[in-house]
């Protein structure tokens, strides 16, 4: 069952992942769940700026008909598009390298010497390794192999002080 699902995925990557393009939208991520008689299909895409509703609709529009035609599944399947969310999970070293400047929490593997949960702000990437200022230890050099889980971190009280000097100056 695992085999069909890893070739599904692959196969939806295929199409998804130009058609998001085509919509100027990252394909962050496919996972397929569900039972065999009827499988969810979730796409999770970004952009700069955040997805909307609209994005999500029309990647959706497009890739109903391609995934329908490709007849991937024994039975019927549900497809979801979303966001990745706010404290999207970090997927790969380029995306430690995007969100730069932005608020983390890192959990390391048990077998690494570093502490076991990072809560801080990423510095940047440097090789295979990132640069991390934790609240507590400081500024660390993480190996990306030693990441066994990454999210953003949304500051609500940044996000707020945001949102209110933004409306401020729409009122000017």
């Amino acid at each position: 069952m695992a085999n069909v699902d890893k070739a599904a995925t692959e196969k939806i990557r295929s199409l998804a992942g130009p058609a998001a393009e085509k919509l100027r939208l990252e394909l962050v991520r496919i996972d397929i769940a569900g039972t065999r008689g009827k499988k969810i299909v979730r796409l999770f895409i970004d952009k700069p700026g955040g997805v909307t509703i609209e994005d999500c609709a029309e990647l959706s529009r497009l890739l109903d008909v391609m995934l329908d035609s490709e007849d991937l599944f024994a039975g019927p399947y549900v497809l979801e598009v979303s966001s990745p969310g706010l404290d999207r999970e970090l997927y790969s070293i380029g995306d430690f390298a995007r969100f730069t400047g932005s608020q983390a929490k890192i959990r390391v593997k048990p077998e690494s010497e570093l502490p076991k949960l990072l809560v801080g702000r990423i510095l940047g990437v440097s090789g295979d390794e990132i640069v991390f200022d934790d609240r507590k230890a400081g500024e660390l050099t993480i190996p990306y192999s030693q990441i066994a889980k990454a999210n953003l971190k949304v500051d609500l009280e940044e996000e707020f002080a945001r949102s209110r000097r933004n409306t401020r100056r729409r009122e000017m």
